[in-house]
């Protein structure tokens, strides 16, 4: 089967689906082209709640596929970090909830694109690493300041200065993860935590993802927002009545 990205929505959830086992999901040229791609169709659907990132079989992501990307068909731009971050940006973009859920190698590209989640649920046994100083590469000041923001600066530096690999305990200590699940235990916690979310405000997840990305100045249209929509009315009235709230604020 071709290196590809695959995706499926259900119950208001979008699975995007690395899957490219022979090398342990590394993302090829254009499966790093097509993400962004997917991403804005997947932010277009009305349907699409929340959205789930995770890897074919047992392991994430293991980065870049060199060998394609070295490729004489791999056209112009095709160098492994500047397809690597516009992926990751389109992704940290997504303007709902993202959550990777993570098995096996998170490695190079593939916790770079972790990192750009909102949320990281991992499996007992998981690695973790930042290699490029394996390679000789700069990492890219966006995503070293992302990193160093998810898990403080001294953590950055010791992943980006030895590109030593960590497991899940030391993951979950530094907050590069959200939460650790036994194995077999990981599709049913996101499947529980997926419908968590899509039971909840909508409005209020939007501008909490902004205002949490550090954009400021929007309070007013984002009270606005939920004058018009109904949405803050409704969700007391519902705590009130002991019932589920009935959202229909939808962006």
């Amino acid at each position: 089967m071709e290196p590809q990205l695959q995706h499926t929505v259900a119950d208001g959830v979008a699975t995007l689906v690395i899957d490219h086992p022979a090398k342990r999901n590394a993302m090829t040229s254009a499966m790093w082209r097509r993400l962004p791609e997917l991403l804005g169709e997947l932010a277009a659907e009305a349907s699409v709640h929340v959205l789930v990132l995770t890897g074919a079989g047992a392991t994430f992501c293991a980065g870049a596929d060199i060998s394609s990307l070295r490729a004489p068909d791999a056209g112009p731009g095709a160098d492994p970090q500047s397809l690597a971050v516009r992926a990751e940006e389109a992704l940290a973009a997504f303007p709902k909830p993202t959550l990777a859920a993570i098995r096996g190698h998170c490695v190079g590209g593939g916790c770079q694109l972790a990192a750009a989640c909102d949320l990281r649920f991992a499996e007992e046994g998981a690695s973790f690493g930042v290699t490029p100083a394996k390679l000789g590469i700069v990492y890219p000041a966006g995503s070293t300041r992302r990193l160093a923001s998810l898990v403080g600066p001294a953590a950055a530096k010791y992943l980006l200065f030895s590109a030593e690999l960590i497991g899940t305990e030391r993951a979950l200590r530094t907050g590069l993860v959200d939460e650790v699940l036994p194995v077999g235990e990981l599709d049913k916690r996101v499947a529980e935590f997926t419908r968590v979310l899509t039971s909840r405000s909508r409005l209020t997840q939007a501008a909490a993802k902004e205002f949490a990305s550090g954009r400021t100045g929007r309070d007013a249209y984002w009270a606005g927002q939920a004058r018009e929509s109904g949405d803050t009315t409704e969700g007391v009235a519902a705590f009130l009545e002991r019932r589920l709230p009935r959202f229909t604020w939808s962006g």
